[in-house]
């Protein structure tokens, strides 16, 4: 049974008064109760690392560290281990100074690695967790891209680096497990190819719509710039060799002719159906990069 009314608003400080825990920062463990409370609002913005539900299951969430590499202490350990420790997690967002919301109990299940500038301006690393709703039950295939298997698997090893001028632009990350950027974008367009819907993790590339070098430090962290495809619709989007319509429908560059497209696979009938509205901004200044073939309807 829920403590709290889903949607419903309460003071902040009332909470702790009756629960326990600290009044300040966005994860406070309960002193009174094996409940853990994540505050979540826009204060983070700044720094590149906002909270969001990735999914309609699956919430993103910065951990807590002001200065230097985030740590798996205190708080940060407390999410990780919640499950095995047998406590609860409640998700507050912010809708007013000192009054949230409450929106639904979660459970752990994966966390990552990105870049981002600590309070100081200085880069470091920085954890972000990925709940999923508790009682919810996600794909298979979600499950198949998992970096973490088990609770209790806490490598802290950071594997996300910064692509370099040698690598391909556009490329997020290189495979499963690197970096939490991708991690979102797996998330996002849940689990599958966007194009094909194609499910294998060992072959689906997470790329930036608007490519790395053209990205502000901002649009790189954006799950908004980032599309999750099979293989060779990767390397005709990452070449400008294909984009989309708002409306999601493909468009293919003449640079190419359309039979040796057809040779691979591509008939020029291809849809997505995923496309958010905030995807758009960077679709077009995509389709921008390239001349186009009109195909009969």
């Amino acid at each position: 049974m829920l403590p709290f009314i889903p949607n419903k608003r309460y003071k902040r400080t009332d909470i702790q008064d009756e629960y326990g825990g600290t009044r300040q920062g966005g994860i406070a463990p309960c002193s009174k109760y094996p409940y853990i409370f994540i505050f979540s609002g826009k204060t983070g913005n700044q720094y590149g690392y906002a909270d969001a539900w990735d999914n309609e299951n699956v919430f993103s969430y910065s951990g807590e560290g002001q200065i230097g590499d985030m740590k798996f202490n205190r708080g940060n350990l407390a999410l990780r281990e919640h499950l095995n420790l047998g406590k609860r997690v409640f998700l507050f967002e912010y809708v007013a100074s000192g009054i949230v919301e409450f929106k639904t109990e979660l459970e752990f299940f994966e966390y990552g690695f990105f870049e981002a500038a600590d309070r100081e301006g200085k880069i470091r690393q920085a954890i972000r967790f990925f709940f999923k709703r508790k009682g919810i039950f996600l794909p298979e295939a979600a499950y198949q891209f998992r970096n973490i298997t088990t609770v209790s698997d806490v490598s802290t090893a950071y594997t996300h680096k910064i692509p370099n001028v040698t690598e391909r632009q556009g490329l997020v990350t290189s495979r499963v497990g690197q970096g939490a950027y991708r991690q979102r974008i797996i998330h996002r367009w849940e689990y599958r190819c966007a194009v094909t819907g194609f499910t294998k993790p060992e072959i689906l590339i997470a790329s930036h719509i608007v490519p790395w070098k053209e990205s502000t430090d901002t649009e790189r962290l954006d799950v908004n710039n980032g599309i999750l495809l099979s293989p060779v619709y990767d390397a005709l989007f990452d070449r400008h060799l294909i984009s989309f319509e708002n409306n999601g429908k493909i468009i293919l560059s003449d640079k190419v002719e359309s039979f040796a497209l057809q040779k691979i696979g591509v008939n020029g009938k291809e849809e997505i159906k995923k496309f958010h509205d905030e995807n758009i901004y960077f679709l077009e200044r995509h389709r921008k990069n390239f001349h186009t073939i009109h195909l009969p309807p």
